[in-house]
């Protein structure tokens, strides 16, 4: 099973490597770094700006042997890269954020919830909020109190950006815990998802309309 699981990810991640939309999360955590540490090594200096496409730099860089022979998906992981990064540095933006008091207690378990800062969320309502710590507590309150919530904030796994939770994608059964224990990991996208799924050895990947009840509950 375990190298099934091993062939699949090697599938999975190759297969992301060969396209400029890949996740956002993923090129981060995995791919530019891999890139950076391609150019540094095995590179020529190299402006991505003079290129008016990404298929016109690879294709430059192939022909006239800008970097010395490597292996594809390293190739793959240089032209993201460049492209991405070294061509037009990205910013980010936080749309939402998590602002935890030391006094808020999560109304399920009544634990402090500003001690686990990377597992906090929140539900908010027109006029006030509660304070979970962990997105397992968050649905418990939630599939009880639905009415009147206005927006719902979890944190991305891998990159901690606050994110609208009915917008996100939930590993389910992986090996990481979070203060309740086992718990649902929230994620921007499915491909982080599917990333975290693999190396984590976990049993489903939901939306957040998929999430049951009775599924929260038996964690």
């Amino acid at each position: 099973m375990l190298i099934i699981q091993s062939f699949l990810l090697f599938f999975f991640t190759l297969n992301l490597l060969a396209y400029p939309d890949t996740s956002q999360v993923v090129k981060e955590k995995r791919i530019y770094p891999m890139g950076k540490k391609v150019y540094e090594k095995l590179c020529q200096s190299i402006e991505p700006k003079q290129y008016k496409s990404y298929d016109k730099m690879q294709e430059d860089i192939r022909t006239n042997k800008i970097c010395k022979k490597m292996r594809e998906e390293h190739f793959e992981a240089l032209s993201l890269y460049l492209w991405d990064l070294k061509r037009a540095p990205q910013q980010k933006i936080h749309e939402h954020e998590i602002s935890i008091t030391k006094k808020e207690k999560c109304p399920i378990c009544g634990m402090y919830v500003y001690k686990y800062p990377k597992w906090a969320t929140q539900i908010f309502y027109d006029d006030t909020h509660y304070s979970f710590d962990g997105v397992k507590d968050m649905l418990k309150y939630y599939f009880t109190h639905e009415e009147g919530v206005s927006k719902i904030l979890v944190r991305d796994y891998y990159t901690q950006k606050v994110i609208e939770a009915r917008a996100a994608f939930y590993v389910v059964g992986s090996d990481i815990y979070g203060p309740m224990g086992n718990e649902l990991i929230a994620f921007s996208d499915e491909e982080s998802a599917k990333v975290f799924y693999f190396d984590h050895r976990a049993k489903s990947i939901l939306a957040f309309k998929e999430i049951t009840f009775d599924l929260v509950d038996s964690l």
